[in-house]
């Protein structure tokens, strides 16, 4: 990576960050996705296929991933960016690059959670500032406060950690320096990484399968891609999901409204 790619990638930990200047939906709940994190850090670095490939295996992990009462076990803007872009550095094949995706998503999330609570500790005194202002009814001192002084948090503590992190990755030399770590470490990063992607499938499903018949439609796609993936391709199959959907609607509309359902 040059730093031109560092501080694009580094920006882009900020956009897709809770709170930052373009909002949450485009922010947080957009760009900070791993699927729309991969397609940017992919364009970045000119490796779209296998870093949507990768940005995907995060995306399963994180499918279950809530914030309840704010608590955040991970910074999914983080792990997205940095782990996709040091798995891009370090690797050239899915199969070499997904232990570093692993690896690094673990790193930039956790140092992600350090700059979120200490945005929060930081954001104390501009809240105070902000309820004087209120209190004085002084709009632009709140205004300061909250957007001035609160982006200005943000950004740095998203930003700058970011480029120090990306920065160094990139320097490290890429593959050079993977060959020196260890294959019971790769191997064990592979595994840990496909228990996480099934992890956040089966939090998912227990939000959304209710009836053994859920579960029954959903074991049927997954046969149809596991079995047929060469003759049958995931829009072919969206399709007989919407189909079978519609029919189960209608079949399940009309028991209800004689007493019974399925």
């Amino acid at each position: 990576m040059d730093i031109f790619q560092i501080i694009l990638i580094a920006l882009f930990v900020y956009l897709g960050s809770i709170g930052s200047i373009v909002g949450n939906t485009i922010g947080w709940y957009n760009l900070g996705r791993p699927l729309v994190a991969s397609f940017v850090v992919g364009l970045i670095l000119g490796n779209v296929p296998l870093a949507l490939e990768l940005g995907l295996l995060l995306q399963l992990a994180y499918l279950g991933s809530v914030t309840p009462g704010g608590a955040m076990a991970w910074d999914l803007s983080y792990a997205s960016y940095i782990g996709i872009a040091g798995a891009l550095v370090f690797g050239t094949t899915f199969e070499n690059a997904q232990p570093f995706v692993w690896l690094f998503a673990g790193i930039g999330g956790a140092i992600g959670v350090a700059m979120w609570n200490l945005s929060y500790a930081l954001n104390i005194f501009l809240n105070r500032i902000a309820q004087k202002g209120a209190d004085d009814a002084e709009p632009k001192k709140m205004f300061l406060a909250n957007v001035v002084g609160g982006q200005t948090i943000g950004f740095v503590l998203r930003f700058v950690p970011a480029v120090v992190v990306l920065y160094s990755i990139s320097a490290t030399g890429g593959t050079n320096i993977a060959e020196y770590i260890p294959s019971w470490l790769t191997t064990g990063l592979s595994i840990f990484g496909g228990m996480m992607a099934a992890l956040g499938m089966g939090i998912l499903l227990s939000f959304l399968v209710k009836k053994k018949i859920h579960f029954a439609i959903f074991m049927a796609g997954f046969v149809l891609i596991a079995y047929f993936g060469a003759s049958i391709s995931i829009l072919g199959v969206a399709v007989i999901a919407a189909i079978a959907a519609y029919v189960y609607y209608t079949i399940n509309e009309k028991k209800a409204k004689s007493g019974g359902a399925f």
